[in-house]
Formats: C-alpha cells, structure tokens, sequence
C-alpha cells in the first residue's frame, strides 16, 4: 500500500494563530488540493493526522470541525482528490494525552488502521512536531515552508529536527518531488 500521511493545517490549509474554527476559515493553500489529486492519481492513498485543540479548549465543537473537513473533501473531490480518513486529536494540551503530536498516538492509530508498518512512510508537515511524531513510528519526514514551517525558508533546519528530514517548498513540491522519484529508471549495474 502506497501511503503518505499529512497534517492540516499550515500544510494543506491556511494556519491560524487564533486557530481555524469554521468552515468559512478553512482555506486551501494554493496548489494543496492538486497534489493530493495527483498523488492520488499515482495510486497513492492519503491520510491527515492533525492536533485539534480547538475543540479541547472550547473554540469550536465537533459540529464544526466536521463541516471544515466536508468543505476540504468536496473541494478535493472538485480537483479529483480525496483524503481516505481524517485522525485527529481533540485535547487540550494540559490533558496529556499520546494522541497530540509530537507524540506519535495518531500515527499509531493510522498503523492499527491500516494494518501496517509505518517505517518508511512519507510524512509531511509545517512544525517540528509534526516530523517529530512521525519520526517516531518510523516516518519518512517532510518538512514543508508554509504555514509555522515558513519560519525556515532560507535558514538550515535546526538540530531538533529528525535525521533526513527533507525539506519541500510546499505541499506541492512534495508531491512532484514525491512522485519524481517513484518513477526514477532503474539502472543495472
């Protein structure tokens, strides 16, 4: 199974400090929606693992939550796109939960899911504890430069980050990236 595991917000979705609490607020950035399209075209299966501490510290409730992920299916499905399972982790983080990246329960709960080993599986997120989480379980990390991961562009990642983390200007560029390389020619030595 080809599978690539993405957070939300700052990396398909505009990021917000005051956090995204409606429908209205979750933005696609630019060219997000055509890459989960094209790695789905290339037989790709596509997952979110996403913090949601919104709904923990009471900015939004489950309601709303669920109308922003309809508005991101039917504007993927209008680009030929589709996100297979959304896991997502509702507490605030004063509950100490193992579900809230950077600690890897999501990613865990995407293993059990799925059935399978997630060492090798690319990663991609906006912040040091997206990559991190992954990281844990044995993701391959990406790092993308929109949303929290702009703080990086033109700087060299600091030491915190996992060994190999691959940096990408976008969600875009991961995924050409991505699928250049699963379609390398292989040479016989």
């Amino acid at each position: 199974m080809k599978l690539v595991i993405l957070d939300r917000d700052g990396t398909i979705n505009a990021d917000s400090d005051d956090f995204v609490k409606t429908a209205d607020e979750w933005l696609p950035l630019p060219g997000s929606l055509e890459a989960i399209a094209k790695l789905n075209h290339a037989g790709w299966h596509v997952v979110v693992v996403s913090n949601q501490s919104g709904l923990g510290r009471g900015l939004f409730d489950v309601a709303s939550l669920n109308a922003m992920h309809a508005k991101m299916h039917k504007l993927l499905a209008a680009h030929g796109g589709r996100i297979d399972a959304v896991f997502y982790c509702p507490h605030s983080p004063e509950e100490a939960c193992t579900c809230r990246k950077p600690l890897p329960g999501l990613f865990e709960q995407v293993g059990e899911r799925y059935g399978i080993d997630l060492k090798g599986v690319p990663c991609v997120g906006d912040s040091l504890r997206d990559v991190q989480a992954g990281a844990l379980v044995g993701c391959e990390p990406h790092l993308v430069l929109t949303g929290k991961g702009a703080q990086y562009r033109g700087v060299p990642l600091p030491g915190t980050f996992p060994p190999g983390t691959v940096v990408h200007d976008s969600l875009a560029a991961f995924a050409d990236a991505l699928l250049a390389r699963a379609v390398l020619p292989k040479i016989a030595i």
